[in-house]
């Protein structure tokens, strides 16, 4: 089984529209690599429902009741959907903040490619924002660099790569 996280933007659809719905079809998702993604998902996976706008927060759990196929809106097999059921509502939702700063949740797909609407969990990645969405657990800090800028390679001088400041005259 595998972990997804799917964003949506909550006046849209949110995660107690499902709730109330029981079911979904998981639509509208367009770019070329969210539909990547998409394509991965299969019935039985895990998915943790992220609201985005104002509340940038991982709100509840869901199951995948049937795996991706053609959207049938559209009629055209490029464009894939999900079927989801809800499972649970997260007693303490899971802030973007939280993601950046938790050791295990910062080198996520959510936090390196924000834009993207469907990204995967890692198992650990996943059983981190179900015990972070209890409010039982503190957030564990993201190692960071002690270097206050990185490196920069000095350029030998006449040698390959070397920078020129001015162009040679012919």
């Amino acid at each position: 089984m595998a972990h997804w996280l799917l964003k949506t933007e909550p006046s849209a659809y949110s995660y107690a529209d499902l709730e109330r719905d029981k079911r979904t079809v998981w639509e509208g998702v367009s770019s070329a690599p969210a539909q990547l993604h998409l394509r991965a998902v299969r019935a039985g996976d895990s998915v943790v429902v992220y609201h985005t706008g104002g509340e940038k927060a991982a709100v509840g759990l869901a199951r995948v009741s049937r795996g991706a196929y053609p959207d049938p809106k559209l009629g055209a097999e490029r464009r894939v959907v999900v079927d989801l059921v809800p499972v649970r509502v997260f007693a303490s939702p899971v802030p973007l903040t939280v993601f950046r700063a938790d050791a295990e949740l910062s080198g996520s797909e959510l936090v390196r490619f924000t834009r993207l609407s469907v990204v995967p969990l890692t198992v650990a990645q996943h059983e981190r924002v179900l015990e972070l969405a209890t409010g039982a657990a503190s957030v564990t800090a993201a190692r960071t660099s002690t270097r206050a800028t990185p490196r920069a390679a000095a350029p030998v001088p006449g040698g390959r790569g070397a920078v020129r400041a001015k162009p040679r005259a012919s």
